[in-house]
C-alpha cells in the first residue's frame, strides 16, 4: 500500500473569498495552486458570503481545532419585514412576516443590549451542524422535523443601524460558533416583523484581516506554488499567532513534552491561566512545540503543570521542490 506523500508546505493562507462558491470550493482551488492534498479552513462561510478564510497547510491542519477559538467579526445588511426558511435570501419566504416598526436610535440601542453577551443561540434548520450524524440542511431537506437545542454563544460588540425603508445594516464581533443568519432571523423575530440576511462580509479572524489575505482570483491565478509561499500573505508555520497564551519551556522540558510528558514551569510570559485553560507551548527557541492542557496552577499564578494536548511534529519546514 502506497503512502501519502509528505506536505511540502507548513503554515497558513489568509484568502478573500467571493460570493457564490462553497468554503471548500476555495480549499479546492488552493490544493490544485499549491499542489498539496492536506489544506483545511478555520470556519465556513456560506456561499452567499464573502470574506476572510483562513486555510491550513501541511501540519497546520493540527491547528485548526485551536485556530477556531479566534473572535470573527462580520459585517452585513438585514431586510426586514419577511423572514425565510433559511434565514437569508435563498429561501422560501415564510412566517414571521409584516410591516417594519419604526426603530429610531433608543430602539436600535435596546436590540443591540438583547443580542450582546452571553446568548442562547439556535443554529439555522439549513446549516452544517449536525444532529445525531446527520447534518442540519441534509434533515430539512428530507423534511424531517428536528429539535435543535441551542447553543451558548458569545457577542462582543454588536452595531446596528438604519438604512432605508426596510434594511439593517450591522457589524458584530463573535465568539466561535455563531451562527449570523440566526441573528438577521431572531432580530426580526424579536420585532415581529420578519428578517434574513441578504449581504455577510467576514472582515475578521483574530488578528488576521482582509488587507493580509490572497484574493480568490489571485488564488485561481497561480501557476507554481512558489507565488504563494513567498508572497506576503503566505503565514510560515513559526509565525502562526494562536488565540492561546504563550508559555516557554527550557529544554529539557520542551523534551519531555515533545513525549508526552507532564511538565512544572515557572512562568515568565505575560497573561494570566487558569486551570483547564489551554496554552500555546513554544520552545526556548521559539518554535511552537504543541497544545499544552493546565492541569494545575501554583504559586498564585507564577508556576503551571502542564500535560500536553496536541504535539506538533519536528517536521515542519518548508521545503522547495
Amino acid at each position: 500500500m502506497s503512502r501519502r506523500r509528505p506536505s511540502r508546505w507548513h503554515g497558513l493562507l489568509p484568502v478573500f473569498k467571493t460570493a457564490g462558491p462553497t468554503s471548500h470550493d476555495i480549499v479546492d482551488i488552493a490544493r490544485k495552486a499549491l499542489r498539496e492534498r492536506r489544506i483545511g479552513h478555520t470556519g465556513t462561510l456560506d456561499p452567499m458570503a464573502e470574506g476572510l478564510l483562513l486555510l491550513c497547510v501541511g501540519q497546520a491542519t493540527r491547528l485548526q481545532q485551536y485556530l477556531l477559538a479566534w473572535d470573527k467579526t462580520y459585517g452585513g445588511v438585514i431586510r426586514l419585514g419577511q423572514a425565510t426558511t433559511t434565514y437569508d435570501l435563498e429561501g422560501a419566504f415564510t412566517d414571521p412576516s409584516g410591516a417594519v416598526p419604526e426603530l429610531d436610535e433608543d430602539r436600535l440601542r435596546e436590540l443591540e443590549a438583547a443580542f450582546s453577551g452571553e446568548i442562547d443561540q439556535v443554529p439555522p434548520p439549513f446549516s452544517a451542524k449536525k444532529v445525531d450524524g446527520k447534518k442540519l440542511y441534509e434533515l430539512a431537506r428530507s423534511g424531517r422535523a428536528v429539535l435543535v437545542e441551542p447553543k451558548r454563544v458569545t457577542v462582543h460588540d454588536l452595531k446596528l443601524e438604519r438604512e432605508g425603508a426596510d434594511l439593517l445594516r450591522f457589524t458584530v464581533r463573535t465568539s466561535s460558533g455563531f451562527y449570523v443568519r440566526s441573528l438577521a432571523h431572531d432580530i426580526g423575530r424579536r420585532l415581529g416583523c420578519g428578517g434574513h440576511l441578504v449581504h455577510l462580509e467576514r472582515s475578521r479572524i483574530g488578528p488576521y484581516e482582509p488587507a493580509c489575505a490572497l484574493s480568490q482570483s489571485a488564488l485561481e491565478a497561480v501557476s507554481d506554488p512558489q507565488e504563494i509561499v513567498s508572497g506576503p500573505a503566505w503565514v510560515p508555520f513559526a509565525e502562526i499567532q494562536l488565540p492561546h497564551p504563550r508559555i516557554t519551556l527550557n529544554p529539557s522540558a520542551g523534551d519531555r513534552f515533545n513525549h508526552g510528558g507532564e511538565v512544572i514551569v515557572l512562568r515568565q510570559d505575560p497573561g494570566t491561566v487558569l486551570q483547564d485553560d489551554l496554552v500555546a507551548v513554544h520552545g526556548h527557541d521559539g518554535n511552537l512545540l504543541g497544545i499544552g492542557g493546565v492541569v494545575n496552577v501554583l504559586a498564585r499564578g507564577r508556576t503551571v503543570v502542564l500535560r500536553p494536548r496536541m504535539v506538533v511534529s519536528a517536521t515542519t519546514e518548508e521545503r522547495q521542490p
